[in-house]
């Protein structure tokens, strides 16, 4: 588990079933993993010697991360905006009813 200790609480959406990982609790947990990379990397920054390696990684991983959170904030996804999302094209479905 991360152990961060920020001030400024992640909020949770009070509607979210937390059976399920919802859009909501998804992007609840990439801010606490940003948040914690962005710590890490600032300690490793100041560390002495600086492992470069280590650093040039984390900010790898900081940046997927980022990249993450903003395709979860992204809004419902549409035929225009599938391919951005999942990686591959394709068509949205409508109806979701099997």
């Amino acid at each position: 588990m991360t152990d961060v200790r920020d001030e400024d609480v992640v909020e949770r959406p009070d509607e979210d079933d937390y059976d399920l990982l919802t859009f909501g609790e998804a992007g609840a947990r990439l801010e606490i993993e940003i948040r914690a990379m962005r710590s890490r990397i600032a300690e490793m920054e100041q560390a002495s010697p600086v492992d470069a390696h280590a650093v040039s990684a984390a900010k790898g991983r900081l940046a997927a991360l980022q990249d993450g959170a903003s395709r979860n904030a992204a809004q419902p996804i549409n035929d225009e905006n599938f391919e951005r999302f999942f990686g591959y094209p394709g068509k949205a479905r409508r109806n979701t009813a099997w």
